[in-house]
């Protein structure tokens, strides 16, 4: 599995979900970021990173709520926000940093 650091350091945006087996509104991501994935396909990257799992990685990057979505691009973080967001948010965002 690749390193987060190098996930990130992709010439595409990386769109990471930062998010928690027991927070509802990170379940009902799950479907819009497929459809999110369904538009863009090749143009974006999509990982999911458990705030549980990966405690040093939500503190580093101050993830106080979830989910926190961060969109990152050649390592550079580009833009974040919390809360649910819709697909046609999503893909705009995504967008403006292809």
């Amino acid at each position: 599995m690749a390193k987060f650091s190098e996930i990130i350091h992709q010439e595409k945006p990386v769109l990471v979900d930062f998010f928690a087996e027991w927070c509802g509104p990170c379940k009902m991501m799950n479907p819009i970021l497929k459809q999110v994935k369904d538009v863009l396909g090749d143009k974006v990257s999509i990982i999911k990173i458990n705030v549980d799992k990966n405690q040093s990685l939500a503190l580093k990057y101050q993830v106080k709520g979830v989910p926190t979505f961060m969109v990152f691009k050649e390592g550079k973080q580009l833009w974040r926000q919390s809360g649910v967001l819709q697909t046609k948010e999503l893909v705009e965002i995504i967008k403006r940093f292809s």
